[in-house]
Formats: structure tokens, sequence, C-alpha cells
């Protein structure tokens, strides 16, 4: 269902195209995901709709990607999901969708990094691309990409109910690491482009390593630390001293703080939605809970 009460199937997907691309209307249709926001229909081997389901907000950020990242992927060393088509809302259909392009591959939260020092170097590759500069007038973030104070009673909240619920075995070290990363200096530069939601679920692995980012909805100018934080929730134990010697410009002290800081709010979140389905699905989303697992312990280890 899409909160409107419409089933999303191949029918509905395949009646849309037609009415509005018809073009790609006999293309076979097939389901490619559910994801958080979107359900994704490939169609043919090359294209995929991606049609609102859930969230109220998913409308938004479609009409973001779509705007935004055609003029960003031909930088990007890695295969990511341009917006080719949109799909008005209509009589059949009254929310945006978009038709990007299919990227190939499986989702970190079901098949992990396992080849650590060539993810690292893959990921610091497409960071390093994605961050530059954003242009007046590039979106701002959703709890993502500005200053760690500002998050503090929204992060303090998730990590007291993930504690009540016995999902964190050391409050107190991570509040520790919490502390320090909103003790470090905020971002002096200028406004970076960002991703804003590096986790397992949103890059795609094959044979081990990186192959592809998805997921474009929280796209949004700020603090390159917001990104960073993947070092510790995406790569495997022993890669992220690789990631960041890698990565350009070389990250100083406070940005490997205040990514320590991004880092956490992903991991608790995770967790929750993980393990309790708080803020998620009914029964949350089990792939969710490993990793968000492993980066909490990575992140306690690496404090200063």
């Amino acid at each position: 269902m899409t909160g409107t009460g419409i089933e999303i199937d191949a029918g509905l997907v395949r009646e849309l195209l037609r009415e509005q691309h018809p073009d790609l209307a006999e293309h076979p249709v097939r389901l490619g995901a559910r994801g958080w926001d979107n359900q994704l229909w490939r169609v043919g081997e090359q294209l995929a709709v991606r049609l609102p389901w859930a969230t109220e907000s998913a409308d938004a950020l479609l009409r973001k990607e779509y705007a935004w990242l055609p003029g960003i992927a031909p930088r990007l060393p890695l295969p990511v999901p341009v917006p080719q088509r949109f799909g008005q809302p209509s009589q059949r259909f009254p929310r945006p969708w978009i038709v990007s392009t299919w990227v190939p591959g499986t989702p970190a939260d079901h098949a992990p990094v396992t080849r650590g020092e060539e993810a690292a170097t893959t990921l610091a590759a497409f960071l390093t691309a994605l961050h530059r500069p954003a242009p007046e007038g590039a979106p701002t973030g959703r709890h993502r990409g500005g200053s760690l104070a500002d998050y503090g009673p929204r992060f303090l909240q998730a990590l007291d109910s993930a504690t009540e619920l016995g999902l964190i075995p050391d409050p107190a070290a991570v509040r520790a690491v919490w502390d320090d990363a909103v003790a470090a200096p905020d971002w002096p530069g200028p406004p970076i482009w960002l991703h804003g939601d590096l986790h397992p679920a949103n890059v795609l692995t094959t044979d081990g390593t990186l192959c592809g980012v998805i997921d474009f909805g929280d796209l949004c100018a700020g603090d390159p630390a917001c990104d960073l934080a993947a070092a510790w929730i995406l790569l495997p134990d022993g890669a992220a001293d690789h990631f960041f010697a890698d990565y350009q410009p070389t990250p100083d002290a406070a940005i490997l703080r205040r990514a320590r800081g991004n880092a956490l709010m992903r991991a608790v979140a995770g967790l929750l939605i993980g393990d309790a389905g708080v803020h998620g699905r009914p029964g949350g989303k089990s792939t969710w809970g490993p990793p968000a697992r492993d980066a909490l312990r990575r992140l306690i280890a690496s404090a200063p």
C-alpha cells in the first residue's frame, strides 16, 4: 500500500508508464526492492520505477533527487540510480514517481563488505568525488549535515530508548564518544554536497566490496563529517584507517570527532529499527541490527 489505499503491483506500474511514458510500457516489469521510502519496480534490464509507498516525506525526496542528482552523478566513480523520467501525480496514482537507472548489486545489510581495504579505497574515492562545495540554493538536510549540538536532544532520547530496551551494552562509553563529538569545533568550510544517508541498506556490494550507492533522497549540503561516518558504519574492522588515508582532503582531528558522532546517530537508529521496530515498519528491519551493533563496537574501540 502507499498510504492512499492503492496497492502497487506490476499492473499499476505498467499502466502508469502507458499513460505518461508509453515508450517504456512494453518492457517487462517486475519487483526490484521495497525500500524505506519507495518501492522499486524494474523496467527491462536497465531502468526502475520508484514509487513512494510509506512515508509522507518521500514525495519531496523524489523531486529533490530528480532536480539535483543528474548534475552530480557524472563525476561519481560508482554507479548510482540516475533519474531519467518524472511521473506526475495522477488520478490513478496521486503521488509523484520517477524512472531511474537500475544499479545491480546486493544491499550491504544482506551482503556485508568483507574485502575491507579494497572497499575503503572505493568508498574514499566516491566521497572525495562527491564532497565538493554545493551551489547556492542546494537543499539542506533533515537532521543531517549540521551542528551535532542541534541533534543532541533527538539523539539522547534515542539512546535512552535503546538503553532501556537493553540494546546498548555500555551506555557510558557511548555517551563519552557523543560528548567528545559535540565538543569538537563545527565545520568551518562551505556547505559540501552529501549523500546524507550512508548506511548498509543504501550501498550495494558484489564479491565482498562496494559496487554502487543508492537512495539519494537525503542528498543535501553541509558538514562532510555526516558522510565520513560511513567509515565505521559500512566498513569492517580495521578498514577505517585505510579509508581516512585515501580520502581527500585528509580529515583533521575535529572532523573525525564529528564523524564519530554522526556514526553514533546512525548506529543507535539502526539498533532501534533493526532490533526493536521503533520508528520503522512493524517488527523492524532485522537486517539493520547486526551492522549497527558492529558499528557501535567499532566506534567505542576507536574513541580517543
